[in-house]
């Protein structure tokens, strides 16, 4: 298997100046690779760490050393995932002229970034490297990963299947280095050195790269809010935001953060959410709970992360019935002074009453100002006039629609999402881009422009204008 080298005992700067020059090394080998090539090798990258047999090992793995998550939701993700974004992007052209406008006599031509240097978390450590490294290598790029400390020796074993893989078919192993030791030191480091960050992680690494001084693809906070109206399927609606707050125990910032009931639908809603196994937390055992989530009432206790219901009861020291899934904690307030509004990466929802949507909509707005702005939202209707006035009226880059929001608006099977695990907020987020950061983010592009058949010509100003425009500004 190849894998990557130590090296000496350098200054910081100096060791990633190493891998930085090995990655451009590799880079500048395929930057004249064709299409077919390409894709070649993004195939072999995904069926060496997907393959029957390699993603079990991969999924137990990553549990046993982050301890976050479980295998399911694991092995969903480096199984099922992987082969996804790669089927979604598999067919893209991203190799010379890559899109033409006919009507603007303009083509466009891909070209390769350089070296993309990637960050990894730990909640996601298992799909993240794979999905980065093929939408970078899909570019023509190569890519350096830096995993979260917490999870370094899975992260490098995904890396050396992959690298094994490249060499097995022809290309440069030196197209994916992971950082084996990882550090802050090192991986701000690699943002300074590298020619694009591609940053998945938390808020502090996040504000790093784009502090880096190379141009960088940040995510937002994750806060997902769910509205259910009194038109949904309250049944499909249940079971698919038990789905969601509970796959790899609300690992992904996706998971259903905050969940509103309209007036209509309530009760009954609530008691089909208690039949899957939520269990409302009131009282003293909020309080509990709270002080278990937030160390400070505003940081989350990464010992309870990603945590079973039972861990998480346990350590918060309140007794839960068996067969409970998740945590329900009815709420009214939203902000700092209500810590549950925010994002909990824990199985454990905030559930909120709206008289219509209306309320909904200006509850939404309330509790993503707080966090999650730009993000996600979500909703159960089968109203187009209420599907469309919530995503109109909400500062949010993708609206998930009678989907489980944490296994859809990153992409799946069942809707259009781009496949990603990088999902922009747009400048409500912070970022520069509302999209589901994919390869098409990864290259730079030349625009070839010719000489239009028939040139353009200017209107009147009363054509351009019009009358009205004219005598009134005088």
């Amino acid at each position: 298997m190849a894998t990557v080298e130590k090296t000496a005992d350098t200054s910081v700067a100096d060791e990633v100046a190493e891998l930085i020059a090995r990655s451009r090394k590799a880079q500048a080998q395929i930057e004249n690779a064709t299409q077919e090539q390409v894709d070649r090798w993004i195939r072999g990258m995904v069926y060496a760490v997907a393959k029957p047999g390699m993603d079990e090992e991969i999924a137990r793995e990553t549990v046993e050393e982050t301890q976050l998550g479980n295998y399911e939701g694991k092995f969903k993700k480096i199984s099922v995932k992987t082969r996804a974004a790669l089927m979604d992007i598999i067919d893209d052209k991203s190799v010379g002229v890559i899109e033409e406008i006919p009507e603007r006599n303009i083509v466009k031509i891909a070209k390769p970034v350089g070296v993309i240097g990637a960050l990894s978390p730990s909640t996601n450590p298992e799909a993240t490297p794979v999905i980065k490294a093929i939408c970078a290598i899909k570019g023509r790029n190569s890519i350096i990963i830096c995993p979260h400390p917490r999870a370094k020796f899975v992260n490098a074993k995904i890396c050396n299947l992959m690298r094994d893989a490249l060499e097995k078919l022809g290309a440069p192993a030196d197209l994916v280095i992971p950082i084996e030791q990882p550090s802050v030191e090192r991986t701000n480091e690699v943002m300074k050195q590298c020619d694009r960050v591609l940053a998945t992680g938390g808020t502090p690494m996040v504000k790093a790269a784009y502090s880096s001084g190379t141009p960088a693809l940040g995510v937002g906070v994750g806060n997902a809010v769910i509205t259910v109206d009194e038109t949904a399927d309250l049944d499909d609606a249940a079971e698919k935001i038990l789905l969601s707050k509970t796959l790899d125990y609300a690992a992904s910032c996706s998971s259903d953060n905050s969940v509103i009931l309209l007036d209509a639908i309530y009760d009954s809603m609530l008691e089909k959410l208690k039949a899957k196994g939520g269990f409302i937390i009131e009282g003293e055992n909020k309080t509990k709970l709270q002080n278990a989530i937030w160390e400070d009432g505003e940081h989350i206790n990464a010992k309870v992360v990603a945590q079973s219901p039972q861990f998480i009861a346990d350590y918060a020291g309140f007794q839960i019935p068996e067969g409970t899934a998740f945590f329900i904690v009815p709420e009214i307030g939203h902000g700092k002074e209500h810590p549950f509004s925010g994002e909990k990466m824990t199985v454990t929802m905030a559930l909120y009453r709206a008289k219509d949507l209306d309320e909904a909509i200006d509850l939404t707005n309330a509790i993503q100002a707080y966090q999650g702005q730009g993000h996600s939202c979500g909703i159960y209707s089968t109203s187009d006039e209420n599907i469309m006035k919530l995503a109109a009226h909400t500062k949010t880059s993708r609206v998930m629609v009678n989907q489980p929001q944490s296994a859809s608006n990153s992409g799946n099977l069942w809707n259009g999402m781009r496949q990603t695990f990088s999902l922009g907020c747009g400048s409500w987020g912070g970022n520069a881009t509302n999209n589901n950061v994919s390869w098409r983010d990864l290259i730079n592009e030349t625009w070839v422009s010719k000489p239009l058949p028939t040139p353009k010509a200017l209107p009147t100003d009363e054509e351009l204008f019009g009358s009205d425009i004219i005598k009134a500004v005088g």
